[in-house]
């Protein structure tokens, strides 16, 4: 951006999570052409909005903007935390007619899971890929690089090919945690994940990876 200027500047702020979250936009700002600057801090201005509420955590928050300028630089309008149908998504982006949603995860287990945390996380990541790939042409979920998601190899073949039975138990697992409302057969059957973001939030970057060769690295990772 040699030779381009902006009139916004951040303001002294005393808060950690704006400092971080305008420390990660200025390094981000870098290598961003002057429409996509404007679409990166409006989302960092809705982000601090959420925050006076005490709506989002800053290590979510983070990586949402990585994810979103990753979408931002390939054309696409970016919003962050969106009401869909009642609930809110982290991040939903379109282009043209295309939608994609990208849900981030960090891998935070709540206390009161501290005694099953792998059924939890595995639960927790059926549950996203089933509630929220519907409403979108793409779907994928982001996770730092440290995080290895238990995703049900269910969701790496198409719907044809997925048995009533591991269905209904993708269904039991939701629902040990997830019942307001429930997952359906019918949700579990058709959702879909097409790809994984894995951010580098030191480097601010995203890597795209496809579910099958995920798959086979979560894998190696586990053994």
């Amino acid at each position: 951006m040699v030779g381009i200027e902006f009139d916004w500047e951040i303001k002294p702020l005393v808060d950690d999570f704006a400092r971080d979250v305008d420390d990660a936009v200025r390094r981000m700002m870098v290598d961003l052409k002057p429409d996509e600057v404007e679409k990166l801090l409006r989302l960092r201005d809705r982000l601090l909005r959420l925050h006076s509420l005490n709506m989002v955590k800053i290590n979510h928050s983070i990586m949402e903007l990585v994810c979103a300028k990753h979408l931002i630089q390939r054309g696409f309008d970016v919003e962050i935390e969106h009401l869909l149908n009642g609930v809110s998504c982290d991040i939903y982006a379109s282009k043209g007619y295309g939608t994609h949603i990208v849900e981030v995860e960090t891998g935070f287990v709540p206390p009161e899971n501290a005694l099953d945390p792998t059924t939890y996380l595995r639960a927790r990541i059926a549950s996203k890929i089933t509630r929220y790939s519907r409403y979108s042409d793409k779907f994928s979920l982001g996770a730092p690089q440290y995080y290895v998601m238990q995703i049900p190899h269910i969701f790496s073949r198409p719907p044809r090919m997925r048995g009533e039975e591991e269905i209904a138990e993708v269904k039991r697992l939701c629902d040990l945690y997830y019942r307001n409302p429930p997952v359906t057969l019918g949700e579990v059957r058709n959702a879909r994940i097409h790809s994984l973001y894995i951010v580098d939030v030191d480097s601010l970057k995203v890597s795209e990876m496809g579910l099958e060769d995920y798959l086979e690295r979560a894998a190696l990772w586990s053994v």
